[in-house]
């Protein structure tokens, strides 16, 4: 782990510990052992052919990313097949399972209670994928306190926001070609957890940059200055990938965007 738990940390993959529950492997991530109070992150691995089929509060909600291997997925009464990038969000009241395929499935699943008077759309999205790109965030140059901004800016998919009716989780898929940044922001009332998807590059807390590889991941207390960044130059190397988002969501992103914060 590095970083400090009160100022968020960087997990590399290799370094999550692993239980055995309901026949499938879990790590914690993100949660209470880092100071979350608000989102969960957790890692879940289902052996070839098994079934993860969680308990969990009628106040939760959650966001599932594919990581590694296929197989089907429910939220609620819809079902899925599902492959590596393919995402999952079950709303607050609805359970959600993952059923493996023949070579596993492991799976990144955040999770959050809805804090009081938040409630999910009448028709939310309940699939997609980390390359949906119909609605994107694309210049970002942060938010609140930290470095000057880079101009070569990188892309962000929305995937679960507001506008596909999500009302306290989102997901976000960030993109960064060679040389691309998401620049160095904070969110105010917001929890930060994200993973390094695709490719390698570095993630920025608290004012340092830590190498990343597929299945790193960040976690930003409020107020805690974070972004990403693809430092190669090399226009052949392949792109930087990360996904995740800030719990609640933050309105800003999707002003900057020029879409509704509205939850419909």
């Amino acid at each position: 782990m590095r970083g400090l738990a009160t100022r968020g940390a960087v997990l590399p993959a290799r370094e999550l510990e692993y239980v055995t529950r309901n026949g499938c492997l879990v790590a914690e991530a993100v949660g209470p052992r880092l100071g979350a109070r608000i989102v969960r992150l957790d890692v879940v691995r289902v052996p070839a052919n098994g079934r993860w089929r969680p308990g969990g509060s009628a106040e939760e909600e959650n966001v599932v990313v594919v990581f590694e291997g296929a197989g089907s997925a429910r939220a609620g009464r819809a079902e899925r097949l599902v492959r590596r990038a393919d995402t999952v969000y079950a709303p607050t009241g609805e359970p959600y399972g993952l059923t493996a395929g023949q070579a596993g499935l492991t799976a990144y699943v955040w999770r959050t209670v809805l804090r009081p008077g938040r409630a999910p759309g009448p028709s939310p999205r309940r699939f997609s994928t980390l390359w949906n790109g119909e609605t994107q965030l694309r210049g970002f140059t942060g938010v609140g306190a930290g470095p000057e901004a880079s101009q070569r800016t990188a892309t962000m998919n929305f995937l679960f926001w507001p506008g596909t009716g999500s009302p306290q989780l989102c997901l976000h898929c960030g993109v960064m070609n060679p040389g691309e940044y998401f620049n160095v922001h904070v969110h105010p009332e917001s929890e930060e957890a994200f993973i390094a998807f695709e490719g390698e590059g570095q993630l920025h807390l608290d004012g340092r940059w830590y190498d990343a590889r597929p299945g790193d991941v960040l976690y930003a207390p409020p107020g805690v200055p974070h972004g990403t960044r693809h430092p190669v130059e090399d226009p052949g190397t392949p792109r930087f990938a990360t996904c995740g988002g800030p719990t609640p969501f933050d309105p800003v992103l999707y002003e900057r965007a020029g879409v509704s914060t509205k939850v419909r």
